[in-house]
């Protein structure tokens, strides 16, 4: 893995719908995001669904938006909406962070 953000990658937001909270979601992600060499974060949002913001090469970007679309074994997931993001700060490794 390597310690900082690949250049001439693309950032994605993404906000998950459904049963993804209390499921090991956030977890999980961070875990394919670093087994992927993703950068970004994720959290858990008051409303009830999770945002992440996942950045590098195109390839693994959409390996996890692909993982998203499912999650761990104990969620739901109802949807998963993608926005492309440009300028955005993106922290090195992945992180799991605070509702």
């Amino acid at each position: 893995m390597s310690d900082s953000p690949p250049s001439g990658a693309i950032t994605r937001h993404l906000r998950i719908t459904g049963r993804v909270q209390g499921v090991g979601y956030r977890w999980s992600m961070a875990q394919a995001a670093k087994s992927l060499d993703v950068h970004g974060w994720v959290r858990n949002r008051p409303d009830g669904s999770v945002e992440a913001v996942v950045h590098g090469p195109a390839a693994p970007v959409q390996s996890i938006i692909a993982w998203a679309q499912h999650g761990p074994a104990l969620a739901k997931v109802d949807g998963v909406a993608v926005t492309a993001l440009v300028g955005e700060a993106v922290p090195n490794g992945f992180e799991q962070r605070a509702t």
